[in-house]
């Protein structure tokens, strides 16, 4: 079996047991890989996939458990991980879904500014969440949230 080759910052290097992992669609073998060094986009693309996952079950509490770590793991690391991340996209940032997937987290469990936070932290980065009001309109809808539960 021949080894696979990726590019990563300008450079061909190996693939390796994260970027295997992250391709997997195997969420038991993405988390058995979060402790191994990698190269920053490919552990930025596991963090993501592995929230993706959890986040699409986190009505499970083991998986809402597992998604709001791995949400806290990810933005905790993120400052690190975009610099190479923008390199590698042609000089800009990509969609973060982390960002909008952990903001709905925070507001479901009524953790408001918590969740405006992260809104703000992905406005910073100049991130895009998909929507026509961005995550501007998704910090109004939060603060309407927060208004209405008191």
């Amino acid at each position: 079996m021949g080894e696979t080759y990726i590019y990563r910052m300008g450079h061909h290097i190996k693939a390796d047991k994260v970027f295997e992992a992250w391709n997997s669609g195997d969420l038991n073998k993405m988390l058995k890989t979060i402790p191994i060094k990698t190269n920053p986009v490919d552990r930025h693309f596991l963090l993501q996939t592995i929230m993706e996952i959890t986040y699409k079950r986190r009505k499970e509490p083991q998986m809402r458990k597992i998604c709001r770590e791995i949400a806290e793991k990810h933005m905790s690391e993120f400052a690190a991980l975009a610099p190479a991340l923008k390199q590698d996209m042609g000089g800009e940032l990509p969609r973060v879904s982390t960002f909008q997937h952990f903001a709905t987290l925070l507001t479901e469990d009524g953790d408001y500014e918590y969740a405006i936070e992260i809104c703000d932290t992905a406005i910073n980065y100049g991130l895009r969440d998909g929507t026509q009001s961005g995550f501007e309109g998704r910090i109004d809808k939060i603060k309407k949230k927060r208004a209405s539960q008191k």
